[in-house]
């Protein structure tokens, strides 16, 4: 049985106006995976994934890589206690 967790990760570089935003909904949502993900006024961008341990683990080795377009410099993970406070996976918008 899969250990579920949460990860709350910020992610710095070229990620946005890169479809960042869009290509990590839609791997998170294939990995089936919760949470949000959005852009921040510094030009990074944050996440919470909530889901078993190790579909978030491929998720966080897609992240390192980007999107086509992106290039990823620094990415900081904070693991948590899973919540189970997600129905699905959203794009928040400031």
């Amino acid at each position: 049985m899969n250990q579920k967790t949460r990860a709350h990760i910020f992610v710095s570089g070229r990620v946005q106006g890169v479809f960042f935003r869009e290509n990590t909904q839609k791997k998170a949502r294939k990995l089936g995976l919760t949470g949000w993900v959005k852009n921040l006024l510094d030009g990074r961008v944050e996440a919470v994934f909530e889901g078993e341990k190790e579909k978030i683990e491929e998720m966080i080795e897609w992240i390192k890589k980007g999107s086509f377009l992106a290039k990823v410099n620094n990415l900081e993970i904070n693991w948590q206690e899973y919540q189970g406070e997600f129905e699905n996976f959203e794009i928040k918008y400031l």
